[in-house]
């Protein structure tokens, strides 16, 4: 299912990195390693993430492990929202 999280990265992927704003991408669809996303774009999306959601990415963390998808993408969000 997605949410919330993954519809605005979705979105921003599309219209901002790709320049496709009718592009569909799923939760599961591999950015970086399919190749959809290039290091320079990472950089932007990672920029994206701490300014809309107000988490802190670290800097070992721009990798197609933690970036690959916006399902595990999302799920990095919300445990940062999260209070702990």
């Amino acid at each position: 299912m997605t949410d919330e999280i993954e519809m605005t990265l979705a979105k921003y992927i599309a219209e901002k990195i790709l320049k496709q704003p009718k592009r569909v991408i799923s939760s599961e669809d591999r950015l970086i390693s399919s190749g959809l996303i290039d290091s320079f774009h990472l950089v932007d999306l990672a920029l994206f993430v701490e300014e809309t959601f107000r988490v802190r990415m670290d800097d070992t963390e721009l990798n197609a492990q933690t970036f690959d998808n916006l399902a595990a993408l999302a799920a990095i969000i919300r445990a940062r929202q999260t209070p702990q």
